[in-house]
Formats: C-alpha cells, sequence, structure tokens
C-alpha cells in the first residue's frame, strides 16, 4: 500500500521516476521473507510491502531521490539502509539480515531523506493518502483543485487551471503519456484521482521530453504498487447541491500479474462556477470507467494496457436575464481512449520504453429557442494518435535518456448560431452587420513531432542538467523549433540548503479546441469589420532560482523567483456571446513573481504547511494571431498598450494545519486567500450589470480600481477510522468547505472569461472502505 504524508510539498521536477529489485536473505546467503517500508522525506513518499517468499520484491515508479529502506522479520535483527533512486533504469538492491542479539541499533533515520539533493527545480508531490483525505469537491473537479492549490497555480471561472499567468497552456501525463487538451469541466469530461496513486506538479526546470505544452506540467500514475492478492475500495458520498457520488475501484496482484478495474458516478446541483448567487440551471451528472492490466513477461519485459472511458453532461448555468427568459443550454462531454506500454531492460546500463495511445473526445452543446442573446449548437471533436519510443542508458555520473514521439489527429467542428435577441436595456448586444443566422462546418487534421536529448550529471554534490528538443507542428500553419533547457542543483551540506537555478526553452503549440472555426474564411461573414491573423506556436524563456533550507531537521523551506518572456502569447476570446471560445494570441507577455513554501512533516500529532505566491503579469499589444470581430478589430491591431494580463492576481496563499491525537481520528483546518483578478468591462453601465448579475455579485468587485475584492475560503474536515485491521478499514470523512461563507467572485463580466463565483458553504460526507 502507497501513502504519501498528507500535505503538498516540494519534490522532483523530473518526469522520470525509477524502480527498486529488492532482494533478501540472511546470513548464510539463504531467501527470507520480509516486511518492509521506503521512506523518503524530500519526495513525501512511504511504501510499505511485503516481499514474496523469496525475498524479492520490485517497488515501480519511485520518485528520483533518497530513501530510507528498513526490513523487519521475527528473530531477526532491524535492517536499515539508505538507498538513492537517481535513474530510470531499476536499481538491483541485495540486503543480508542477521540473527537478532541483545543489541541493535539502526542508524539510518528518516531525516537523512528530509532534502532532495540533485533535481534541478521545486515541484510538488501528492500522494495516495493526501487524495484520499483531500476536502471533497465538486465531483469531476477533484484534479484541477488539488492543482490550483500548489504555489504558482490560478483557478479561473468553470476549472480553468493557470499556471504562472499561463492561458491553455497546462499539459497533463497520464501514466507517462501527454494529454494536450483544454482540461476545463465545461468541456472535457471528468479527471478525477481515486485510483491515482501519486500525482506532481511543477513549472520549471522541465525535462526536455515534454514540450507543446509546459505552461505547468500535471503528472498523475496510477496506483503500480498494490498488495498481493485481492484489494479494492468503495466509496459512497454525498453532501450540498443534491450531490451524491460512488467509486468502485478493485485489483488483483499475483507477483507478475496486475489487474485493475475501477467504475465511479455521480451528480449534483453545482457543477460549473455560476453568473449570479441563485445557482439557475447548473445540474450535471458525470461518470467513468477504467480497466488496466500489468505483466512481467520476464524480469527483463514489461508489457501494460489500459482503457479508459469518461463522460458528462451538465446544464451551462444562466444569469438572471436568461433564466427569466427561459434559457436552457446542455453540454455533453465524452473521452474514450486506450494505451499500451511495453519496456525492455536491456542491461543494468540501458533500458527502452515504447508507448502508444488512440484517444477520441467528443464536446457538444444545444441551446432551446429562449436562449438569450442567441441560441447556439455546436458539436466538435478530434480522433488522436500518439506514439513515443524512448531509450535511458546510465554511467557512473551521467543519467541519458532520447527519444521521439509524434502525434496525429483527424478534427472536426460544426457550429451555428440564431440571434433571438438584440438588445438589453436599450443597448445593443452586437454589430448590427451580424447576420442573424450562421452555420459552419469542417475538419481538418493534426500533425506534429519531436525528438529530445537529455543528460543528468552528478559531480559529488552538484547535479547538472541539459538538453534539448526539436519540435514540428503542423494545424494550418507549420514551424517548427529547437528548444534547449539547462538547469544545476548544488547541496551544501553544511548549511543545510539546496540551490537550485533552471532556463527553459519553451515551444507552445496553440489550442485546439475552435481552431478551425477561428480560422475560417466564412467567419468573416459575422461582421463588416473583421480581423483574422494566421495563429502561430508561442516561443518563451523561462528562468528560475531558488533554495531548499532544512529547518532543525524536522522541516523545510523553499524560496524562488522566476521570470517568463513568451511571444505570440497564448489567449483565448469568445465568439459573440455564445460562450464557445477560441484561440488568440498577444504579440508578448512578461510574467515575474516569488513563490515560497515552509512545511513541517511531522511535529507529534502536528503537521502543517503553508505556501505564498506573488505575481505580476502584463501583456504587450498588438494581437498577432486568430480571430477579432467588430469596432475594436482595428484598435487590437494597431494599439501597442501594456495591460494586465487577466491572470494577474498579485498575491496568493494557501495553507493547513492538522491534527491528529489518536491514530484512528484527525481533524484539519485549511484556508485559501487571493488578491483578486483584473476585470476587463467593455462599455456596460452599472445597471446592466446589475440586470444581469445581481446587486450582490457587482458589489463584490471594485470597479474603480478594475479588480475583483479579495476572496478568502476557510475549510474545516475530521475523519474517524471506524473499523480497522490488517488491510480492511471503514473510514468516514465530513468537510464543510467555505465554513465562513463569503460571496467569493472568480471572474466579473470578462471579454474573455464571463463572470464566476465561488461556492457558498457546502457540506459533505463520505463513507470509505478498504480491503
Amino acid at each position: 500500500m502507497i501513502i504519501l504524508l498528507a500535505w503538498p510539498l516540494g519534490s522532483a521536477a523530473q518526469d522520470r521516476s525509477g524502480e527498486l529489485h529488492l532482494s533478501v536473505a540472511d546470513s548464510s546467503g539463504a531467501a527470507l521473507a520480509a516486511h518492509g517500508t521506503l521512506i523518503s522525506q524530500a519526495n513525501h513518499f512511504e511504501l510499505s510491502f511485503d516481499t514474496s517468499p523469496t525475498g524479492e520484491y520490485t517497488a515501480k515508479k519511485l520518485p528520483l531521490g533518497s530513501y530510507k529502506l528498513s526490513l523487519e522479520q521475527a528473530g531477526f535483527a532491524p535492517y536499515g539502509a539508505l538507498i538513492e533512486i537517481r535513474s530510470e533504469l531499476p536499481l538491483k538492491f541485495s540486503a543480508a539480515m542477521v540473527v537478532a542479539t541483545v543489541t541493535q541499533t539502526v542508524n539510518v533515520q528518516d531525516s537523512d531523506t528530509l532534502l532532495d539533493t540533485i533535481n534541478i527545480g521545486n515541484s510538488y508531490q501528492l500522494g495516495a493518502a493526501v487524495l484520499r483525505d483531500w476536502t471533497a469537491t465538486v465531483p469531476g473537479r477533484q484534479a484541477i483543485d488539488v492543482v490550483q492549490a500548489q504555489p504558482g497555480w490560478l483557478l479561473e471561472a468553470n476549472g480553468v487551471l493557470h499556471p504562472r499567468g499561463a492561458e491553455y497552456d497546462t499539459q497533463y501525463v497520464v501514466d507517462g503519456l501527454p494529454v494536450l487538451n483544454n482540461r476545463s469541466p465545461a468541456i472535457s469530461a471528468s479527471l478525477d484521482l481515486e485510483d491515482v496513486q501519486s500525482v506532481k506538479v511543477y513549472t520549471s526546470g522541465i525535462p526536455a521530453e515534454f514540450g507543446r505544452k509546459v505552461g505547468g506540467v500535471v503528472e498523475t500514475t496510477t496506483e503500480r504498487n498494490p498488495g498481493r492478492g485481492l484489494h479494492g475500495t468503495v466509496i459512497l458520498g454525498g453532501g450540498s447541491f443534491g450531490t451524491g457520488n460512488g467509486y468502485l475501484g478493485t485489483s488483483y496482484y499475483n507477483g507478475r500479474n496486475v489487474f485493475g478495474l475501477s467504475v465511479e458516478g455521480a451528480r449534483t446541483g453545482r457543477f460549473l462556477d455560476p453568473p449570479v448567487t441563485e445557482n439557475f440551471t447548473n445540474r450535471a451528472t458525470v461518470a467513468g470507467g477504467k480497466g488496466s492490466f500489468e505483466r512481467d513477461l520476464t524480469d527483463n519485459d514489461r508489457l501494460r494496457f489500459s482503457v479508459t472511458f469518461n463522460r458528462s453532461g451538465l446544464l451551462v448555468p444562466n444569469e438572471l436575464l436568461q433564466q427569466e427568459n427561459g434559457q436552457r443550454q446542455d453540454r455533453n462531454n465524452r473521452e474514450i481512449s486506450g494505451q499500451v506500454a511495453y519496456q525492455h531492460t536491456f542491461s543494468s546500463n540501458v533500458m527502452a520504453t515504447v508507448q502508444g495511445r488512440v484517444r477520441d473526445l467528443q464536446a457538444g452543446l444545444v441551446s432551446n429557442p429562449l436562449a438569450t442573446p442567441i441560441e447556439v449548437f455546436q458539436d466538435r471533436g478530434f480522433r488522436e494518435g500518439y506514439l513515443s519510443a524512448t531509450v535511458a542508458a546510465a554511467s557512473k555520473h551521467h543519467e541519458l535518456k532520447a527519444g521521439v514521439d509524434t502525434i496525429a489527429s483527424s478534427v472536426y467542428e460544426r457550429f451555428s448560431y440564431h440571434i433571438t435577441r438584440t438588445e438589453i436595456n436599450g443597448h445593443p448586444i452586437f454589430d448590427p452587420s451580424t447576420p442573424l443566422d450562421f452555420a459552419f462546418h469542417d475538419s481538418g487534421y493534426d500533425r506534429e513531432q519531436a525528438v529530445f536529448v537529455q543528460d543528468a550529471a552528478h559531480f559529488g554534490n552538484l547535479t547538472v542538467s541539459a538538453g534539448i528538443r526539436f519540435d514540428h507542428y503542423r494545424v494550418r500553419v507549420e514551424e517548427s523549433a529547437w528548444s534547449p533547457r539547462v538547469g544545476f542543483a548544488w547541496y551544501v551540506p553544511k548549511l543545510g540548503v539546496v540551490f537550485r537555478g533552471s532556463y527553459d526553452r519553451v515551444f507552445g503549440t496553440p489550442a485546439i479546441e475552435n481552431l478551425l472555426l477561428s480560422a475560417s474564411a466564412k467567419v468573416r461573414t459575422l461582421d463588416e469589420e473583421v480581423s483574422q491573423l494566421p495563429l502561430r506556436p508561442a516561443r518563451g524563456n523561462y528562468y528560475e532560482l531558488g533554495a531548499t533550507k532544512e529547518l532543525f531537521r524536522k522541516a523545510h523551506v523553499s524560496a524562488n523567483v522566476f521570470r517568463r518572456n513568451i511571444r505570440n502569447f497564448a489567449d483565448d476570446d469568445v465568439l459573440l456571446n455564445t460562450g464557445v471560445s477560441f484561440p488568440i494570441a498577444i504579440r508578448s507577455a512578461d510574467v515575474y513573481g516569488i513563490e515560497s513554501q515552509l512545511s513541517l512533516p511531522q511535529w507529534g500529532p502536528v503537521t502543517a504547511w503553508v505556501s505564498y505566491s506573488y505575481q505580476v503579469a502584463a501583456v504587450q499589444l498588438p494581437v498577432v494571431g486568430g480571430l477579432f470581430l467588430g469596432e475594436d478589430a482595428a484598435d487590437e491591431l494597431n494599439s501597442h498598450e501594456r495591460t494586465w494580463n487577466s491572470q494577474d492576481q498579485r498575491h496568493t496563499a494557501h495553507g493547513q494545519v492538522r491534527y491528529q491525537p489518536w491514530s484512528r481520528f484527525w481533524m484539519a483546518l485549511g484556508a485559501s486567500y487571493g488578491t483578486g483578478l483584473p476585470v476587463e468591462l467593455s462599455g456596460e453601465d452599472l445597471s446592466t450589470l446589475i440586470a444581469q448579475f445581481g446587486p450582490e455579485v457587482v458589489d463584490r468587485v471594485n470597479l474603480d480600481a478594475g479588480r475583483v475584492k479579495p476572496s478568502l475560503t476557510v475549510d474545516l474536515s475530521a475523519a474517524v477510522d471506524l473499523y480497522r485491521k490488517e488491510s480492511r478499514a471503514l473510514r468516514l470523512q465530513g468537510d464543510i468547505r467555505n465554513l465562513n461563507d463569503r460571496l467569493n467572485v472568480i471572474n466579473f463580466a470578462s471579454v474573455f472569461s464571463g463572470t464566476a463565483i465561488g461556492a457558498p458553504r457546502a457540506f459533505s460526507m463520505r463513507l470509505r472502505f478498504e480491503y
């Protein structure tokens, strides 16, 4: 069973993970079964396991770093050793246990693994226990909620994540394979984490292996180290807004084969972030399932298959005028994928991996005739094929990796509208030249290829990482780029400090959502004044310097400064008043800031963490890519104004204190604070805003300062183990989100993101049974 300590903290900023092949024997060399643990405080990782009767065990997907290995068996002295996982290549380790004597000592301590001394950037690792105990979220948004609590990340309307000011530049890596499309629950099927053993989040020190979307990377790894035999989890939950959810997951492991199967479903009356406090038309149902099979064909060969299915059906929340007129809009999202991975170890120094995936995604939007001010229909999607091959090699001082990957996708888009209302309170909504009806359909292809090589070199307490990546992109435009990346980590034992620094050159491909529509010739008929420019990939330079300091062998604090300079900065716009967004590009962006985190892994019954981010994000006009309609189009093309990015929230803080007086009971108090995002109004008067969103929402906006007022939420959680014996446990957990019941506005009347408000006080309970 895998357990990661229940707080988000810094860890290795690498996509790679290692593997330990352990064999245990007695002093005569005879095989010995034993119970063991692997602990890494730097990675906040703990694995408890039992070897086979022949004394063998394989621990998979271990984050790179130092581990304390502990073994015990009746009649034998406790065994302890310090192990360093520095490469993807499996590490073979033999442990010899001796018969117990009167006095036995183990000199290796957990605190010997407190600092990560080899990785070039900070990231934030969360594991099974963190995810299990996380305060209950809206169904389908668990991954989003976990990530947005980490330093450097912001959450905008309807679950859109923004890493360090980036728009639609988040890459999910699911079991080693990239997912590049927007994962907002409004337009994509859910991504929950019930069967995930770890989540790693990072925004710097990005390996050359990753490209295309690298504003921020979120790696998830499904359970890879189950106990022998049949094990599983059953979850039943419910709470405010008529929310109910259920999950069933099971796995079977017999030494060489691992079978996994899971299904889940949920419904709720508050799914998206509504524009008004009344929470009109906000129901949703989500469902999903996954099956996987992994087999060690030989000691050197491993094969893994998995299939996933997810769907969601939801209503789009109305504002006051839309509700008064009887509007109803339905969205439906579906995703099916299958992936395969084969790994072969040629020797103790060379390993190769081939991975492939086919994925089919569909997103639809349907409106009724009472939709106000526009009746919209959409059906879009893509079928994607992905293939990658990598080779990893290790020597005394170097860990090398090289590889290639390719994406081949077919994309289709169908879109139409009918305008049902042309003005509000005497103010026109659309340009007079905008046609009352419009229809569009098209299809196209996405072709992308990449090759990379990277090396991590270790010289005593100094680690130097260097890599280079080549990308080729072809969707309506064709471009290529080289992206060098370098970094270092220098450990100074006398100071208990690790200094880090990194430089990442990036090549960011445009968002695929509605790209064909915005680039079509037909869309030029929507207005007399139209600007339509080719949408080119972004190119940027990311810089970071930081350090991590050990405190009294009990805690550690990290701090870093960063800067990002980006050309062809990716953003998005909304087509008329349809709610359908499409990608655009702005000439450049400059983002800089400071991030810090203090963590206390354990001090008696107390664990705690607090993180803080300061960020300034500015963009420089003019617009240089995408579609622009109306009288402002010429201004956008000719302006050289410098303005704040829509994700320019200056101060963000998160924290939690957890108290566990007994082994079967804990309680936690957490809080989140943000100073507010910019407000981008386009000529609306106060009376119109109040008519649309209500006075309570408008009052939470500082119109003079042009920003949403600060937000603050306080959360309270508690859990008790009702039953626990061996591998079986029954736990009841209760959560209160936004205990202070504050009205928090996320966005307000934004040209790009609309209006969205956070949830009021909400209660939930869930019962979890593990076997």
